[in-house]
């Protein structure tokens, strides 16, 4: 055998080379994180409790959803049959492309929007075709309605979107719905509980309609990855032939019924969170820095060409914020999360130190 046979490795298909890569920004640790829109605080107490009783005879065996799915299921009002639990909201997005998404298929998304939908149709055969958002970021939906076509597969609309805030109308999506009913329309409701609003009581009353949902954000379960997806029984069962019986572990499940029995931790959470964004969005107007008018738990706001220094000079005053210059339409945008009211003062202090230093000319040339 030849030394250049030796060094031939397979293949991958085609369409994973020209899938787009996602890199988070994982480091730091010790920062204060307002780049990933997480909860900032803590779970609740109870699902610490619950983490306590695991028995480790329990973790010999594998996984068993179906309990849990009737459990959040009635919490949500919906049947069983109409729920999977995913392993967060991710998978239930790759799931459902990898469903429903053939060759010649399209993918319809509003831009910009959560990076990971185009990362998972990039997957598959079908593609992407993107509406593109005016500058100030509002939902577009009259071209939204006119982009749709008899090729049109899937609607993803992230409501509230990220990392706009921006949202959609429930009176806008029942009109996509309608305009579409060749296509599902997916309703990412990531987001949800620092707006208020959802369509989730539409769910088997819509037929094209499926709801996705995070435990990542208000319940704090980030590192558990634990997410769901909602819709009629006739298309819930085309999604469970392909999601794994096994993707969301016994750890997750666990937690689940803990965390929504606690609906006083919760309720604590989105308070503070809501309290304090008006607070920092008060502090941005005094600073004079630009924002979008949000209803998740982070806003968007304008830096301009000195977006990176000033990411890089948040980071050394010990806060990390996500810079969405990449994303289309966000050229000098970056995203902060909001957290609890003490940690939003810490932004503040931040914030106003770092803009200073670039009105000063301070900053990194």
């Amino acid at each position: 055998m030849t030394e250049a046979a030796t060094t031939l490795s397979p293949a991958p298909r085609a369409r994973v080379q020209a899938m787009k890569e996602y890199h988070p920004p994982l480091g730091c640790r010790d920062a204060l994180r307002l780049d990933f829109n997480e909860n900032t605080f803590a779970c609740s107490p109870k699902v610490r409790e619950a983490l306590g009783r695991v028995s480790a005879g329990s973790l010999t065996r594998y996984p068993e959803r179906e309990p849990i799915e009737a459990i959040i299921a009635a919490h949500l009002g919906v049947a069983a049959q109409q729920v999977a639990l995913t392993n967060g909201v991710d998978e239930a997005i790759h799931v459902l492309f990898g469903a429903f998404l053939e060759a010649g298929d399209e993918l319809l998304l509003p831009v910009p929007t959560y990076t990971m939908y185009e990362v998972y149709v990039s997957a598959t055969d079908a593609r992407a075709v993107t509406v593109q958002a005016a500058d100030d970021l509002k939902f577009p939906y009259e071209r939204l309605l006119a982009a749709i076509t008899p090729r049109t597969k899937i609607i993803a609309i992230a409501n509230p979107n990220s990392p706009s805030g921006s949202i959609a109308t429930r009176e806008q999506l029942l009109e996509i719905a309608r305009r579409a009913p060749h296509a599902v329309l997916l309703v990412d409701e990531a987001y949800f509980h620092f707006h208020g609003e959802t369509v989730m009581d539409l769910v088997g009353v819509v037929p094209n309609l499926m709801v996705a949902r995070t435990f990542s954000k208000a319940y704090g379960l980030a590192g558990l990855r634990l997410g769901l997806l909602a819709g009629p029984v006739e298309l819930m069962r085309w999604v469970r032939r392909v999601l794994s019986p096994y993707s969301v572990n016994s750890l997750a499940l666990a937690c689940l019924p803990a965390a929504l029995d606690d609906a006083t931790y919760l309720d604590w959470y989105v308070d503070e969170v809501i309290a304090a964004r008006a607070e920092f969005e008060s502090a941005l107007d005094e600073a004079e820095v630009p924002r979008w008018f949000s209803r998740a738990n982070f806003i968007l706001v304008e830096i301009g060409p000195q977006h990176t220094e000033f990411v890089r000079l948040m980071k050394a005053a010990g806060v990390l914020v996500r810079d969405r210059s990449g994303d289309p339409g966000c050229d000098g945008r970056v995203r902060i999360t909001i957290g609890t009211r003490e940690q939003m003062a810490k932004a503040i202090v931040a914030l106003n130190e770092s803009m200073a230093t670039l009105r000063a000319g301070k900053g990194a040339r």
